[in-house]
């Protein structure tokens, strides 16, 4: 039977899952058939977690094969709901076509009998859509030309249209004169996306600017702050167990920890900064950071949301990567000049295992600290420690899954579709290696957050057809590596052959 503080942790995660999980459904039954068999899609995924956990707080370890059922089990039931789930998209727009086609014969019955009538009757509606007037559209369909996009046919399309044709020499350069002509004739009323279509073929979606994101609401704005006071709490509770002692049951010693909290500070700031830096230079707005709180680490960094539409793939790929980039130099370097001034007596004394934690920082360390690797207990400056936490910090975030700064690069170097497998991938990773470490509850706790909060890819480019240069993915792959490298931890006969531990 596992201790109770160790107990009290795993129920209050399943508590919080479960929690989640029903407010998904009641969050999904709106949507009717189609949001159901989505929701339960993040059931089958959270399943074999919620039920090994519970069974390990309760003290019964399920063996190899138990533990293969419920992820082959799970697996197998997230790909028939996905093929009951496009089967019954394919359904619904079936009946909606239906739908459109009826409503068009009602409204050629109705101008016959009634020429007045017109004026009230839309053949483009269907349902709640509103769709582009006529006038507009006349002028819409006047920006195509042989020498951009030339429009064949037009679909109306949530609150615009959809424009299929044949794309006319560089995306970049179509891109640039289609929306210059539709600007010019009318100002921000219109957004035009070139993107590809389901065929495969490129196609011009033209939506009204109301649909663009929105600003943070007042209330999102008081969560922010919520969070942020949470995680200033949780940044000081870090560090003074880092110090070896608990803030809580000494508020009078708070002073000691605010050095190691600001350090931790730094690097979370500077990965928010690195992002906006480079969204302004694109001209994206971008949302107030939603600090997560932890006390293991912290902080899991922020979850920040674009409030403006991206221009390009190589924007997205521009902003995703600069708050990377930012935080994760900045813990390098705190990390190296902490072991540079680690020596005999310093503050913290840290085991070997802490070494092994990580392919990229111990072979750091060996490097630079070299034959201490061999003791049991090292002492290092506390720099060392908030680099390591800023590097883990930063690789998280650089997981390739969803919203999340390596679901948007993947998505901005590889295109969505392989976005939405690595964002698969990357739970069921999440889910074999809680199941395999439930002594570390991170992997569980990042799994719920991408399910719930950041699953989702970010919306299409305006520009979605031109993809980042080589340059760019070369950058994106040296990143997910390191993001790699500092989350594998070293194996017993590698840390042996580089000398870590006795």
């Amino acid at each position: 039977m596992l201790n109770t503080p160790e107990t009290t942790t795993i129920l209050v995660i399943i508590l919080v899952a479960l929690g989640l999980l029903a407010w998904g459904y009641n969050r999904a039954k709106g949507y009717g058939k189609l949001g159901i068999l989505a929701w339960l899609q993040s059931v089958s995924l959270m399943a074999p977690w919620l039920i090994f956990f519970g069974l390990f707080a309760l003290g019964i370890y399920l063996n190899i094969v138990g533990i293969l059922f419920l992820i082959v089990t799970s697996a197998i039931l997230y790909i028939y709901l996905g093929k009951r789930l496009r089967a019954e998209g394919q359904d619904v727009m079936l009946r909606e076509k239906a739908a459109q086609r009826i409503q068009e014969e009602e409204a050629k019955k109705t101008d016959q009998n009634n020429d007045n009538s017109s004026t009230d009757t839309d053949p483009k509606n269907v349902g709640d859509i509103i769709p582009i007037p006529d006038e507009d559209l006349q002028l819409i369909k006047g920006i195509f030309g042989i020498d951009t996009f030339f429009a064949t046919e037009t679909i109306s399309y949530q609150e615009g249209a959809i424009f299929r044709g044949n794309l006319r020499g560089e995306p970049d350069e179509a891109y640039q004169k289609l929306s210059e002509k539709l600007t010019a004739n009318f100002g921000e009323k219109y957004r035009l996306f070139l993107v590809e279509g389901t065929e495969g073929k490129p196609v011009v979606i033209i939506l009204p600017s109301t649909d663009d994101p929105q600003p943070t609401t007042l209330l999102q704005k008081n969560l922010a702050l919520v969070l942020f006071v949470a995680t200033v709490v949780t940044t000081l509770e870090a560090a003074s167990i880092l110090l070896g002692f608990d803030l809580f049951n000494n508020w009078n010693r708070y002073q000691e920890a605010v050095p190691i909290s600001l350090a931790l500070w730094g690097v979370l700031l500077s990965h928010e900064i690195g992002h906006r830096i480079v969204a302004k230079r694109y001209d994206i707005n971008m949302s107030l950071p939603f600090f997560l709180p932890t006390w293991q680490i912290g902080s899991f960094g922020a979850i920040t949301r674009f409030e403006s539409l991206i221009p390009s793939r190589n924007a997205l790929f521009d902003v995703a990567l600069a708050g990377p980039v930012c935080g994760g130099i900045l813990s390098f370097i705190l990390l190296i000049v902490g072991l540079t001034l680690s020596h005999e007596g310093s503050l913290f004394q840290v085991p070997t295992q802490f070494f092994q934690g990580s392919i990229l920082v111990g072979s750091l360390a060996k490097v630079i600290i070299g034959e201490q690797l061999q003791k049991s207990i090292v002492d290092v400056h506390p720099l060392t420690v908030v680099g390591w936490l800023g590097l883990v910090i930063t690789a998280l975030n650089l997981m390739p899954a969803g919203q999340l700064d390596g679901g948007r690069i993947i998505q901005a170097i590889y295109g969505r579709k392989t976005a939405r497998r690595t964002t698969i991938i990357t739970l069921v990773i999440l889910g074999i290696v809680t199941i395999f470490s439930p002594a570390n509850p991170i992997p569980l706790y990042w799994a719920v957050i991408i399910v719930f909060l950041q699953r989702d890819l970010e919306r299409p480019s305006l520009n979605e057809l031109t993809e980042p240069d080589d340059t760019r993915a070369g950058w994106g792959l040296l990143a997910l590596f390191l993001m790699l490298a500092t989350l594998i931890p070293l194996s017993p006969g590698l840390a042996g052959r580089l000398g870590i531990g006795g």
